[in-house]
Order: C-alpha cells, then sequence, then structure tokens
C-alpha cells in the first residue's frame, strides 16, 4: 500500500463566527454554537471534576478505590450524589480518574524532578530518592499502587489495566535509569537491568510493610542502606 496520503474530497466543514443580539461572538463548531456561557459552564464543570477527583483521591489513599463511596464524595464536596456521577460514567470512569491522578502526581514528584540529574548513577539515585520521599508520606496515608495491587490482582477489567500499566511505566523508567547508569560504566555491564529494578523495588515493597503493616521503626534507613547495597553489589 502506498504511503502517499490522499486528500479527501469531501468539503471541510468550516468554523464560523457569529454575532450575539448583545454584541458577544459566538462560535458555531461541528454543528453546534458556543456562546460565552456555554464555555464558562464547561470550564466549571471541569473545575468541580477535579474537585471530585482530587477528594477520591484523598479518600481512595485511605480505604482503597474498592472504598470509594459516592456517598461519602457527596458529602466531602457538598454535591448531591446525582451531581457527583454526572462528572463520570460509571464507578469504574471514576476509579481510572483517580489512579491518573494519582500516577500525574506520582510523576510529578518522583520521575520529573530527577530528569534534571546528570544520567547513570546520580539520576538512579534521584529516583529512589525522590522514591523514599513519596513512601514516607504514604506510609500514613496509604499507597494506591500497592493497595490497588491487591484489591484488582486478580480482577481483569479497565481499572486492573490502567494501574498494571502505570506501575509498569515507572518499572520501565527505572530499567531506562539503570541502562543509562551501564553506558555511563557506573554499573557492571553484565548487570541485568529487570533484575536490578527487581530488587529495588522490594525493597519498596518490604518498607511498606514493615513500616506501614508492622509498625516498625528504623525502616526507612534500612531501605537506604539496602539500596546502597544493591549499587554496591553491581556497581563497576
Amino acid at each position: 500500500m502506498s504511503n502517499l496520503t490522499i486528500a479527501s474530497t469531501r468539503p471541510r466543514r468550516t468554523k464560523r463566527t457569529l454575532v450575539a443580539p448583545e454584541g458577544k461572538p459566538l462560535v458555531e463548531k461541528a454543528g453546534k454554537t458556543i456562546t460565552p456561557a456555554t464555555e464558562r459552564a464547561s470550564v466549571k464543570g471541569q473545575q468541580t471534576k477535579l474537585l471530585i477527583v482530587k477528594a477520591a483521591l484523598a479518600l481512595a489513599e485511605k480505604v482503597g478505590l474498592e472504598g470509594l463511596s459516592i456517598g461519602v464524595l457527596a458529602e466531602l464536596t457538598h454535591m448531591s450524589k446525582s451531581g457527583v456521577f454526572a462528572h463520570f460514567g460509571s464507578r469504574e470512569e471514576l476509579q481510572i480518574s483517580v489512579l491518573q491522578a494519582y500516577d500525574q502526581r506520582f510523576s510529578e514528584e518522583v520521575f520529573t524532578p530527577a530528569m534534571s540529574e546528570p544520567r547513570g548513577l546520580p539520576r538512579l539515585r534521584a529516583l529512589f530518592d525522590n522514591w523514599m520521599k513519596r513512601v514516607a508520606v504514604e506510609i500514613r496515608s496509604g499507597c494506591i499502587f500497592i493497595s490497588g495491587a491487591v484489591e484488582f490482582d486478580d480482577r481483569p477489567g479497565l481499572v486492573r489495566d490502567a494501574l498494571a500499566g502505570s506501575v509498569q511505566s515507572w518499572l520501565d523508567a527505572l530499567c531506562r535509569a539503570v541502562q543509562q547508569a551501564k553506558e555511563e560504566g557506573h554499573l557492571l555491564a553484565q548487570a541485568e537491568e529487570s533484575q536490578v529494578v527487581f530488587e529495588i523495588h522490594g525493597l519498596i515493597l518490604a518498607l511498606h510493610y514493615e513500616a506501614r503493616f508492622l509498625h516498625k521503626t528504623g525502616a526507612l534507613e534500612r531501605a537506604r542502606t539496602a539500596f546502597e547495597h544493591v549499587l554496591s553489589r553491581y556497581g563497576a
């Protein structure tokens, strides 16, 4: 098949600017007239949805994704149940929206700041340090990646897919950091990226278990010490 793009002969729908009686412009797009009032309503709707998702994220960190309740969210946001539900097509969509918000926050706090560090060990250290800062908060509030894995590990569906995709994307980012550390000569060339990431990820899971579940003191320090042991074992 040719790689050329064949232009469509179908006439394009144009965007027309009209004028309302009060002199304010109206825009006709895709057969719908968008007025200033319509735009304001759309912006307000988006702001309300963000408010609901923010409240739902805070709630999910405490009770898990399965613990999300339209009734409780309505109370937290001072809205009606139907008002809350109207912003989401289903409870599943609400859960996925919460996952996306958590994933974005995680990326902004853990991944993005580390990208300003030089490639190799400095960047890998920054990723782990930022992850530890996030964990220090989640020891009190809870981690949706971990609680969600318990809730949805054996439940196929869109929520599980979204959760697994987010976790895997983060582990892939760690793998890239390990690969770059090898390329920079900071880690042994024969070190297997997936094994190094497995051990680092295991430290975080053990930390959550000891600090959040068993309430053991010194867990954060032990995790940092174990991370240094991993780097020492695979160091060039």
